[in-house]
């Protein structure tokens, strides 16, 4: 099992090294794709992936990469309008074929997975987005791994006994820290070797912030499973389960990096 994992674990840096890097279209492509798992994913925990109120809402992620790609994201409200009313009319000339858990679910879908997620690419295309957007990953992923160091080695805190009961306050603090670290080490090494000018104290905030966030997005994904007693979203990572168990923390990071790199721009 930590084989398979290990291996599935380092396919998935390359991937995300590969695709991160290139930026442009090959990262809206590949994000584009990501949403629509991960979607298809939340989709089939409610039972709603193979059917039309589930086409719903593909259809509405496909809209939604559209408007981004064409940069019109003034429509967006429109979007979400329109996307509301298709909902509602497919619940009232079906019924009683879909319940209003469901309909909500999906209409929550398309800003949970695919909007959130888009923040990724949003985050590559700033000025100084070819640096930023590591941001997201060092920040969610490192705040992850130092979360669980930290917890085995002092953690006796639970953070939320009955959601997950191996996460442990100190195990919280440090992974925040973590993430802090890594933010201050980034930029020293960006400036050394990247021939960047990036600020190791903004960089150690946006990382400390997001490093916070990152553990809300990684315990909401899990309350979503418990709440329909499910022990992964899916299987295609080998090891770490679906989209939504792997980016459950940086679908809640890549917005929060986006927006506090904007706020600071030109100071980072």
């Amino acid at each position: 099992m930590f084989r398979t994992r290990l291996l599935s674990g380092i396919v998935l840096v390359v991937v995300l090294v590969a695709t991160v890097g290139l930026g442009g279209n090959v990262l809206f492509a590949v994000l584009g794709i990501i949403s629509l798992i991960g979607l298809s994913e939340l989709y089939k925990v409610v039972g709603v992936h193979n059917k039309v109120l589930g086409l719903a809402g593909y259809l509405a992620v496909v809209a939604y990469y559209g408007l981004l790609f064409a940069g019109h994201m003034e429509y967006m409200t429109m979007l979400s309008i329109l996307y509301l009313v298709l909902l509602m009319a497919v619940y009232v000339f079906t019924f009683p074929a879909f319940k209003a858990e469901q309909v909500m679910t999906v209409f929550f879908g398309l800003f949970y997975v695919a909007v959130m997620l888009s923040y990724v690419y949003q985050t590559r295309e700033l000025t100084d987005g070819g640096t930023v957007v590591w941001l997201i990953f060092l920040s969610s992923w490192g705040c992850d791994t130092c979360a669980y160091c930290v917890g085995v080695l002092i953690g006796k805190h639970k953070m939320a006994p009955k959601l997950s009961p191996k996460k442990s306050v100190e195990g919280g603090i440090g992974g925040v820290a973590g993430a802090a670290l890594l933010g201050i080490i980034f930029a020293l090494a960006m400036n050394q070797w990247g021939g960047a000018s990036a600020s190791p104290t903004h960089y150690g905030v946006i990382c400390g912030v997001g490093g916070m966030i990152s553990q809300v997005g990684d315990l909401a994904a899990s309350a979503v499973k418990r709440n329909h007693e499910i022990k992964d979203y899916g299987k295609l990572i080998p090891g770490h389960g679906g989209i939504l168990d792997r980016f459950d923390s940086v679908i809640f990071t890549a917005p929060v990096i986006y927006y506090l790199a904007t706020l600071l721009a030109g100071n980072i």
